[in-house]
């Protein structure tokens, strides 16, 4: 039996939404055991509809889940017997609540110095904004990433995903693995810290490194880019669109060739990538008109037959129908509490020592309370007790 990276290793999950139980998703399917730490009415995320209930179900599966009043001093203290069993603890709780409760990374290190203690924020621990509350779209709009997002002559726009909260999640993942990698060698703890903001700008790498070279500020382009052209331009076809990218000599002439109008490439207003980015309106009229003859399969067809950088632009279900997807195993089935298969997404990397993915889904409620409640010692009378007082939540 090929043992998966993180057998063996405990992990309690304080966290809501998507930040945090993202980055305690990928631990999850390199094989530890996380348990989601979760208020007796449950975690935001499951009180705000479908949304809510995708980033549950995406974000939580396999998860072992226990369902705690934590402002009761008997609901701290069985989070802080979790807590001693565990080698990591991530939490993405309003600023300051953990450490109010108690069980904040300064505590609970100096009581386990072995531990590795991460917490994702809005906008960092160190600045003047460290307790505000944080949300993806505050990220976007306070990085620059709204600011270069959309038309020209247009409003800024969010991204369509919160691709913000869900790469902090990975960030987050990176920085623990290193950590506990760091433990493993030195059987010291560490403390992590992640911050949206601070991901959000990174996300945007190549433009701020123009912007700190040059000192020109990127503007708003819609779906071109502001140097070369054509590049990331939208192509309408017979049947829907392509995004191409062919800006350099070799590919903007295979592409006019490819398209039935080798002309193009002569054409003074084309002749070479500052031309073209200055004639960019008449560039893709041109384009645009030979597109439009074609659908979309045959475009790609093309393309990507002879190596330029070309992308149907997918549906959603298109996109579930892709063959590269389907061959992917992105999405896995997955099973419920309630009996009733799902299906989710899984994790978007390959390993040989996790030939498979857990198939358990989100966990209910408090569904492993008990279960849990037990292995930290306590009688059945004890949990009794506990749950007639508010204390715990029991699973269905």
């Amino acid at each position: 039996m090929i043992d998966k990276p993180l057998d063996g290793v405990r992990v309690i999950d304080f966290g809501q939404f998507i930040a945090a139980p993202a980055a305690t998703q990928v631990l999850v399917d390199l094989g530890a055991d996380v348990i989601k730490v979760e208020p007796v009415h449950g975690e935001s995320a499951r009180g705000i509809g479908a949304h809510g209930k995708a980033m549950v179900e995406n974000y939580n599966r396999g998860k072992r889940a226990i369902a705690l009043d934590l402002k009761d001093p008997r609901g701290q203290e069985i989070a802080r017997r979790l807590i001693a069993g565990a080698d990591i603890v991530v939490q993405n709780l309003r600023p300051g609540v953990m450490d109010k409760l108690g069980l904040g990374a300064e505590e609970m290190r100096a009581a386990h110095p072995y531990l590795v203690y991460a917490t994702v924020s809005g906008f960092g621990l160190h600045g003047p904004s460290r307790n505000r509350a944080g949300l993806d779209i505050a990220a976007q709009a306070e990085s620059g990433l709204m600011w270069v997002t959309g038309e020209h002559d247009g409003e800024p726009q969010k991204v369509g995903a919160q691709i913000v909260d869900a790469a902090t999640g990975y960030v987050c993942a990176q920085a623990i693995l290193g950590a506990y990698i760091r433990r493993l060698r030195t059987g010291e703890g560490d403390t992590v810290e992640v911050s949206l903001l601070e991901v959000a700008i990174h996300l945007q790498a190549p433009n701020w490194g123009a912007y700190l070279d040059t000192g020109n500020e990127p503007r708003r382009m819609g779906n071109g880019q502001p140097t070369v052209a054509p590049a990331a331009d939208i192509m309408p076809t017979s049947d829907g669109s392509v995004v191409v990218s062919a800006y350099s000599e070799v590919h903007f002439r295979r592409l006019c060739r490819l398209l039935g109008r080798a002309e193009l490439a002569d054409d003074a207003r084309f002749a070479d990538n500052e031309s073209r980015v200055r004639n960019r309106p008449a560039l893709l009229t041109e384009l645009r008109a030979a597109f439009a003859t074609m659908t979309s399969d045959e475009a790609m067809d093309v393309l990507a037959a002879n190596g330029v950088v070309a992308g149907r632009i997918n549906t959603y279900p298109e996109a579930m129908r892709s063959l590269d997807v389907q061959a992917s195993g992105l999405f896995i089935e997955v099973s419920r509490p309630d009996g009733v298969p799902a299906t989710a997404l899984g994790t978007p990397w390959h390993l040989e020592s996790v030939p498979k993915l857990p198939t358990a889904g989100a966990p209910d409620l408090g569904q492993h309370t008990a279960e849990l409640i037990a292995e930290l010692g306590y009688p059945t009378d004890a949990l009794d007790a506990l749950a007639a007082d508010g204390v715990v939540a029991l699973g269905r």
